[in-house]
């Protein structure tokens, strides 16, 4: 059975789903993104992901306190491994030196 991955950050537009794409074929992990703070992320974060999620991965907790939010409204999340990652959002989908960081961050927690 695959592990699940869930990859949260502000609006599931670049660093979350750049994460989830470096799972794709992945025959150990599964992976999906969801956004937090905007009005319409691509893909919302709800309840049934983080009931999904065996580790739910937040870009930034400094700046923009995703596993802050992330706790403050969903708290069934206590109970899941939560991992931050600290990537800022300075960085489009798919930039070379994003997949890079991601990389070496996740090779560190997974």
């Amino acid at each position: 059975m695959k592990k699940h991955l869930l990859f949260v950050c502000s609006s599931n537009l670049d660093r979350s789903p750049c994460a989830e794409s470096l799972f794709e074929k992945n025959k150990k992990f599964e992976a999906k993104s969801a956004g937090l703070w905007t009005s319409k992320p691509a893909v919302e974060l709800n309840k049934q992901l983080i009931e999904w999620a065996d580790v739910i991965f937040v870009m930034d907790e400094i700046k923009e306190g995703h596993r802050t939010e992330l706790l403050r409204r969903f708290p069934e999340a206590y109970d899941k491994e939560i991992i931050i990652l600290d990537i800022n959002n300075n960085y489009v989908r798919n930039d070379p030196k994003l997949k890079e960081l991601l990389k070496a961050r996740l090779k560190k927690n997974i």
